[in-house]
């Protein structure tokens, strides 16, 4: 298979992952009491016991699980942007880009999810996701500077 359609199945994948981010962020963004689960996980207390003990701090997770959900949209608007653009062109800075943005925009979610103990279907999404990348990254690499590929935009 040659590199540029290596590139159009790997923009795909990458796409796909990072519209996962994008709707669980929103959903975290528009309901972060959804995320409720992971504090009762984590902390072996129920939500309604943290609300009648402390209405303020209750207040403040909620607060924190919506800017949770705020970075998820964030960072797969970025991402996003890049893959559709820069990647979609084959530039090899948007490849670096893609690589540590998604380890580190997937890898901070994976890391919270083993730590509360909270382990579902969207958790198990992540690790399908970043690896759907990984492999996406890996058929990709680039060339070098003199082997750019033409751009998709125009094919």
């Amino acid at each position: 298979m040659g590199r540029l359609r290596r590139l159009r199945y790997a923009l795909v994948i990458i796409l796909l992952a990072d519209v996962g981010v994008l709707v669980y962020g929103a959903m975290a963004a528009v309901a972060p009491s959804a995320l409720i689960p992971g504090y009762e996980s984590y902390s072996s207390r129920t939500w309604l016991e943290l609300v009648a003990a402390d209405t303020q701090t209750a207040a403040f997770v909620l607060l924190l699980f919506w800017l949770l959900g705020a970075y998820n949209v964030a960072f797969a608007v970025l991402a996003i942007a890049i893959a559709a653009t820069a990647f979609r062109r084959g530039e090899g800075w948007a490849w670096w880009a893609l690589l540590a943005g998604n380890t580190l925009g997937f890898g901070a979610p994976m890391v919270y999810d083993q730590i509360v103990g909270e382990i579902g279907v969207f958790e198990m999404l992540e690790f399908v996701g970043i690896a759907a990348i990984y492999a996406a990254l890996a058929a990709t690499v680039p060339a070098g500077r003199s082997r750019r590929p033409p751009d998709l935009v125009h094919r």
